[in-house]
């Protein structure tokens, strides 16, 4: 196809777009801002080359999209671990429940070496020659032949263009001529980023000590720094983890405060074993420029996702709204980035033999 294409953001939805629509016929180029590829997929490697998600990490079997995707692209999924003993905690003044956690019927997945694995198998497909790293957008200018997207480098010209960047931090970084129906920027400007308040941590170890005392490594807490925690042992049971989410108020500590705050905590649950890690790792989302964008009002979690505005197009057709939260299904998650994902190709090649 002849139309030349731009697509802003090589997250999940960027990446899965570009290869869509490669396998249409319909060349496109990426334009990301980052320094790396993922977006917020992001798996980092421990001391002993444990691989652990500081990004999107689970998918269940009602994610049919991205299972399906995963297939098509080869990639494996294994059951995320979590029978054994498990800990709820309602008062911090009240030693933590203990219940058991029966095989699930609706259990979570991982996937096999790192969700990364995605990413890495997608910018493969794509080829690494048509994306552009560094390159943040600060203005994009429609214009009656062309669309100019200039960065603070270069300049991209293109027929069509498409967005992933969360539409929040689109519509307050990026100045658009002529700008957007006034309606459709409300929506952007309320529509809650998925992530952009998490704080993911991993703490890594030579040996699943949990697992050997009968314990699920999962906690649950109303009180304590780690609301939510599970195993993170990888696929092959040979590199050991425990990973989840803490309190947004760390964020204020440096991060080796932090991690002493981390394993203190993890020692009241699981006990003097817990202080014999080999790394700890964490990824305060708000930090991340390209992720968090400030709000003066507070907006719940999946505010907007999906909202039918994102269905349509603007600019006559050549410039459109993609991402998980854009997604009218599972906004938010990997599932509505590749929904989104799907659903934005079909609109490309339409809007193209259309024309």
């Amino acid at each position: 196809m002849a139309k030349k294409i731009i697509i802003l953001g090589a997250g999940l939805t960027g990446l899965s777009l570009s290869f869509l629509l490669k396998k249409r016929g319909i060349n496109s180029h990426i334009i990301e801002a980052r320094n790396r590829v993922g977006g917020r997929i992001d798996t980092i490697k421990g001391k002993q080359d444990s691989p652990m998600e500081m990004g999107a990490t689970w998918l269940g079997k009602k994610h049919k999209y991205l299972i399906a995707f995963l297939e098509e692209l080869g990639i494996e999924i294994f059951q995320q671990h979590i029978h054994g003993t498990t800990f709820f905690e309602t008062m911090s003044f009240i030693p933590p429940q203990k219940f058991e956690v029966p095989a699930s019927d609706d259990p979570s997945f991982r996937i096999q070496g790192g969700t990364s694995q995605l990413i890495s198998k997608l910018v493969n497909e794509i080829g690494i020659e048509n994306i552009s790293l560094n390159q943040p957008i600060s203005k994009i200018k429609k214009t009656e032949k062309l669309i100019s997207i200039f960065s603070n480098e270069k300049t991209f010209e293109a027929d069509l263009v498409i967005s992933t960047i969360p539409p929040k931090l689109f519509v307050q970084t990026i100045e658009c001529s002529p700008s957007f129906p006034s309606e459709a920027i409300s929506v952007f400007e309320n529509t809650q980023i998925w992530m952009e308040g998490s704080v993911k941590f991993a703490v890594e170890y030579t040996a699943p000590f949990w697992k050997e005392k009968g314990l699920s490594g999962a906690v649950f807490s109303q009180s304590s720094l780690i609301p939510e925690m599970y195993d993170h042992t990888n696929f092959k049971e040979n590199k050991f983890a425990l990973k989840g989410f803490l309190n947004g108020s760390i964020a204020e500590y440096p991060k080796e405060e932090r991690e002493q705050k981390v394993i203190a905590t993890l020692k009241k649950f699981f006990g003097e074993d817990a202080e014999k890690h080999i790394g700890y790792f964490d990824r305060i989302w708000e930090k991340e420029k390209y992720t968090f964008s400030p709000t003066t009002n507070f907006l719940p979690s999946h505010y907007n996702n999906g909202h039918p505005i994102y269905q349509n197009s603007f600019w006559g057709n050549s410039f459109f709204m993609a991402g998980t939260e854009t997604s009218p299904n599972y906004g938010g998650y990997m599932e509505g980035a590749i929904q989104s994902a799907i659903l934005t190709t079909e609109k490309i090649y339409n809007t193209i033999i259309t024309n």
